[in-house]
């Protein structure tokens, strides 16, 4: 299918703009939260409460959204995408509210520390830290901890996908879903053909996804990691059933496909879904893009057969 108009429009207004991986790390930050005005308003939800949660050598932020209707509700957690060193629960925040709304089912939105100031594995540990509180406490507030799953998008998808991977390997918090959007699953070199296709001229190029990268590892041994890029693993067995969402025109779509074909490999149930016409961003702009709002549909679909009928 053709490039979506809107993004053949964007595109052709950041020509000129330099590539984002030559940017300062602040306006690259900032950058990212000038998006909020595109996104529209957040639709309402029943109720939200703002908790710091403690992990290692610190505290993160996390904000619950409840859905209207009786508890228990079924939980998603909720990790931002934005490279690793950007990005936000703000910028997340509709998707968020909309997961709640549409799921009925608590959102928790994760506000993990970020890269390069909080290397590999610093951000996947707050994610873990907080999966382990949820599982320990989000009964308190009308939620069923024995049915969480985890929705990542981005540089959050591999986070998300990681999540899963290690709460198998240290034997809990139980995950019985994972939903990854645009997910970043191995090192960008030499690439998928999607990555060697799509890696220039729209819009998150190779180098982009490299520089992230390299922000968030602490070394060159994270790059055999299998809590790194999650691609590495060897083992994806017992990991819990599979929605992986792609975009026809984005670098990242190749490796979302195989991660889903691995998993069905290892007799996990996975669902790769492509999108056509979009590139990687897209599932951010549902006030914008009706492809955006398939996507969601899609997420939400998953997300309620995994709750309600297993």
């Amino acid at each position: 299918m053709p490039l979506h108009p809107l993004f053949q429009s964007m595109l052709q207004g950041s020509v000129s703009a330099p590539p984002t991986h030559t940017l300062p790390l602040e306006v690259i930050r900032q950058a990212n939260l000038a998006v909020l005005p595109m996104l529209g308003e957040p639709e309402p939800v029943n109720n939200i409460c703002d908790l710091d949660i403690p992990v290692q050598n610190g505290a993160v932020p996390i904000r619950i959204y409840t859905p209207e209707g009786q508890g228990p509700f079924p939980v998603v957690l909720t990790i931002h995408g934005g490279g690793w060193v950007a990005g936000s629960r703000a910028v997340f925040e509709h998707i968020s509210r909309a997961i709640a709304n549409r799921v009925g089912c608590i959102a928790v939105s994760i506000g993990h520390r970020l890269a390069p100031e909080n290397k590999f594995p610093i951000p996947l540990l707050d994610c873990y830290a907080t999966a382990q509180w949820v599982e320990g406490h989000i009964g308190e507030f009308g939620g069923d901890p024995s049915r969480i799953a985890v929705l990542g998008e981005s540089a959050g998808g591999n986070i998300a996908a990681a999540l899963t991977i290690l709460a198998r390997d240290r034997s809990g918090p139980g995950l019985v879903y994972q939903v990854l959007v645009n997910p970043a699953l191995e090192y960008p070199e030499p690439g998928s053909e999607s990555m060697k296709q799509f890696g220039e001229n729209y819009g998150l190029t190779q180098a982009d996804i490299l520089w992230c990268l390299q922000q968030y590892m602490s070394g060159e041994k994270d790059i055999h990691d299998p809590y790194f890029p999650p691609m590495n693993s060897s083992n994806l067995n017992g990991l819990p059933p599979a929605l992986i969402i792609t975009g026809e025109y984005d670098p990242l779509r190749d490796e979302g496909e195989a991660y889903s074909e691995r998993l069905r490999a290892a007799g996990v149930p996975s669902t790769a879904v492509r999108i056509d016409g979009v590139i990687h961003g897209f599932f951010l702009l549902t006030k914008l893009l009706e492809p955006a709002n398939q996507a969601l549909e899609h997420v939400a679909n998953a997300l309620r057969k995994a709750f309600w009928m297993g």
